[in-house]
């Protein structure tokens, strides 16, 4: 664990001082310690390090298609910085977290901008054709559709957990809804990598679990 989080600490660092221009600013560590603290609250059980590594992880493969990705790894970390599953703000609270914390932290307000536009497309998954920075980061954060079986289980039994107030009908009505929305996407995947690698894959997880909460 120290190891995993010494390794984000690093790539938190990286990213903020691209992300400043050159500008400078404070210490980057009280920033990443911060939202490392938000992503080990006890409420998550995908919306952890682990999911927030894997995002960063596929930015990293996918950044030749971003026109900044340090700042769409900016907003990787901030994309569920607030997580209440009971909620359903959560991507616009983390937004404007990100408002608030980036500019004291020397980013200049049009990257800020940019992040908190980023965090809240996480809302829809649905970028314009001309949105790279966009393109990057949906594809990122919803590659976990594309895991091989064993993960794809272990993803759908931690969003499980996350909802373990929701009665069982409910959440099998709210989750098919879900999956249907998805699939109902033209294109799961907009980058040229996601759409080659990743949408099948994808698109018979999705069908299959829709499958399994109908029986």
């Amino acid at each position: 664990m120290a190891d995993q989080l010494d390794d984000l600490r690093v790539r938190f660092a990286r990213a903020l001082e691209s992300a400043r221009s050159g500008a400078g600013g404070p210490d980057p560590a009280p920033y990443a310690d911060r939202l490392l603290d938000r992503w080990q609250e006890p409420q998550r059980h995908y919306h952890t390090l682990t999911h927030l590594t894997a995002v960063l992880d596929h930015v990293d493969v996918l950044e030749e298609y971003a026109a900044d990705p340090d700042l769409v790894r900016l907003a990787a970390w901030f994309h569920d910085a607030v997580y209440l599953p009971e909620r359903s703000e959560n991507e616009d609270r983390s937004a404007r977290l990100a408002e608030r914390a980036l500019p004291e932290a020397g980013v200049p307000d049009d990257g800020t901008a940019e992040v908190a536009r980023l965090v809240r497309l996480t809302v829809t998954h649905d970028p314009a054709d001309d949105d790279r920075n966009g393109q990057v980061l949906c594809d990122a954060d919803l590659a976990i559709l594309a895991a091989p079986p064993s993960a794809y289980a272990a993803y759908t039994a931690a969003v499980r957990e996350e909802y373990g107030f929701v009665p069982s009908d409910a959440f099998r009505e709210g989750r098919s809804a879900i999956l249907r929305q998805l699939l109902a996407l033209p294109r799961l995947f907009r980058t040229p990598y996601g759409a080659r690698e990743w949408e099948a894959t994808a698109r018979y997880n999705l069908a299959s679990e829709l499958e399994m909460l109908s029986l």
